[in-house]
Formats: C-alpha cells, structure tokens, sequence
C-alpha cells in the first residue's frame, strides 16, 4: 500500500521503492566525496551539474540533472567512450530518454 495516496499500488512497487532508495544513497555517498565546486551547465533544454568524486576505484564524473533527478558516474574509460560516437549514437539517446541503447541481458 502506498502511504501518501491509499488505495494506490502496482507490481513492483516495493521493489521501485528499494531500488530509488538504494540510488539515493549511493548518490549521497558519491556527492560526499566531491572534490572541488561543481561545474554548472544549462541551456533552455538542459541544465547539468558535474562534479569529480574520489571513489575507491579512483576518480569519476559525476553528472546530475537537476530538474529529472537522474544521475550518472562515469569512470575515464566510459568518458572516453563518449567521444567515441558520432552524432547518430547522441540522437538516438535524445531521441529515446530513460531508456537503454541496446537490450539488457536478463
């Protein structure tokens, strides 16, 4: 049952809730070990926020946007993937927010 509006449920709903909550934390835990101020940028499209986190496997990026919640922490292999890709692969992840490139393996 969902405390904030009773009567209001869906399969998976604990497992939802585990998992947001599982994110926010490793969120806070990355965002503890910022090193330095973030880096702001935005347009009228997007606004992100950057930072580099020292972890235990070295330091990533950690990319936030503000406005959806969503966050990233990439490594400097993952980082230069990115410039990797042509303009298509960039599209094709607009084109198709929150939502994989390729099929997930089960």
């Amino acid at each position: 049952m969902n405390p904030g509006r009773p009567g209001l449920t869906w399969e998976g709903e604990q497992e939802d809730r585990e998992a947001a909550r599982r994110a926010a934390a490793r969120r806070a835990e990355l965002a503890a070990h910022a090193v330095g101020e973030p880096i702001v940028l935005g347009n009228e499209f997007a606004e992100i926020r950057v930072s580099r986190v020292e972890t235990r496997n070295g330091s990533r990026l950690l990319i936030e946007s503000p406005r959806s919640g969503q966050w990233v922490a990439l490594c400097p292999l993952e980082l230069e993937a990115l410039t990797w890709q042509g303009p298509a692969t960039f599209s094709a992840m607009i084109g198709s927010p929150f939502g994989p490139l390729v099929g997930e393996e089960d």
